[in-house]
């Protein structure tokens, strides 16, 4: 990357993460240990503090044991909004339930709540909204729609730091578990990993049997010199995804950092909303007052009267040195969602439509004002 362009994403790491993973290195725990303990401890207090905290290596995996841990399978129907990573369709499948994709609102991009009821069958037994870009699904909502008994399970991926309806996003007042990936380009980082929350001991207590091969105690417990601990028994045939200490030892530092780095993205994102407004585009959705916006991603939306469509839009600011995305290609419009669910525009005419028109604009708690300034400058030399 030459030093003039600028990224769509940078992981905003300082020194003090590079001295916390060489620490945990030289500690002689390089798989997960005692850097993973302290980390779940202090992501449940920094949540909400009632919930339990399971570390894992990516949000997939995450989102994969809290399913598992939920009893979701074969027969099962879980519904999904069409707006999203393929990760939250395929861990569906990984149980050998269906997905059941449905549209998004056209103003936040989020789940159509009012959609979620017009899907509920017999066979449904879970819910999987995904908080886009860091803005929040009104779970209590959610909750009154689809009762008790159907689990919600949320894609937080996106969403640290998020309050939606008055809640920090995984404290789990209205669901049964949130999922939190720590992947490079998200509002904190562990490089790769992921973290559950939930308030329900069970699900915890299942996540961390299977996130190691079904085994019934940790490897942190098994390995303590003090005392004779090395027999266990595997009660499951689960799954490879733990979190190693390097990692957590890196995401400790991020989330003492976390505040200072949404405060940042905050004031990124006002710099952009105050430089864009009187562009043919359509600015992201805000958050009710009393909420707070994640902001991991900013995503705009090029207008139809626009001098050049999305795709041109992205074209020249590549041109001009700076890094977009578009999050996301929606699943039906992906050959495997398509195919196998029969899948066709007209069922998504929401998604369908704003997708056209979708760019996400360079977003980083590392980034200057200085390449704040030069990415709208661009956009508006662009647009204008």
């Amino acid at each position: 990357m030459s030093d003039d362009r600028i990224p769509f994403a940078l992981p905003d790491i300082t020194d003090a993460e590079i001295e916390a993973v060489t620490r945990a290195i030289r500690s002689g725990w390089v798989s997960s240990g005692p850097e993973t303990v302290a980390f779940e401890k202090e992501f449940a207090a920094h949540v909400g503090g009632q919930v339990e905290a399971v570390a894992v290596n990516s949000a997939t995996a995450g989102l994969h044991l809290a399913l598992e841990a939920c009893g979701i399978g074969p027969g099962d129907e879980v519904i999904v909004p069409t707006w999203t990573f393929t990760a939250t369709a395929e861990v569906v499948r990984y149980m050998g339930a269906t997905p059941v994709l449905i549209d998004v609102d056209p103003d936040t991009l989020n789940i159509a709540l009012p959609s979620v009821a017009d899907v509920l069958t017999s066979a449904t037994k879970a819910v999987i909204p995904v908080h886009l870009g860091g803005l929040g699904v009104n779970l209590k909502t959610l909750r009154a729609i689809v009762g008790a008994n159907i689990r919600i399970i949320e894609d937080a991926a996106h969403a640290l730091p998020t309050i939606t309806a008055g809640n920090q996003v995984g404290d789990c007042r209205y669901s049964d578990a949130a999922v939190f990936s720590f992947y490079a380009t998200k509002t904190i980082t562990t490089g790769e990993g992921g973290m559950i929350t939930t308030r329900d001991p069970a699900i915890a207590a299942r996540a961390r049997v299977m996130r190691l091969h079904g085994i019934d105690r940790q490897s942190f417990d098994r390995y303590q010199s003090d005392k004779s601990t090395w027999f266990y028994d595997v009660v499951a045939a689960g799954f490879k995804y733990n979190l190693t200490d390097p990692a957590a030892a890196m995401g400790r530092v991020q989330l003492n950092r976390s505040a200072a780095m949404h405060a940042r993205r905050e004031e990124l994102a006002e710099q952009y909303l105050d430089a864009l407004r009187r562009l043919p585009v359509r600015l992201p959705a805000q958050p009710p007052v009393g909420d707070t916006h994640a902001w991991h991603l900013f995503i705009l939306r090029i207008s139809p009267e626009a001098p050049v469509d999305r795709d041109g839009f992205i074209a020249a600011m590549a041109e001009k040195g700076v890094g977009t995305s578009v999050h996301f290609i929606p699943l039906h419009k992906h050959t495997i969602w398509r195919d196998s669910l029969g899948l066709e525009p007209r069922q998504f005419p929401n998604a369908t439509e704003q997708f056209e028109h979708v760019v996400s604009l360079p977003m980083f708690s590392s980034m200057s004002d200085d390449q704040a300034q030069r990415v709208a400058s661009a956009a508006i030399r662009i647009l204008t």
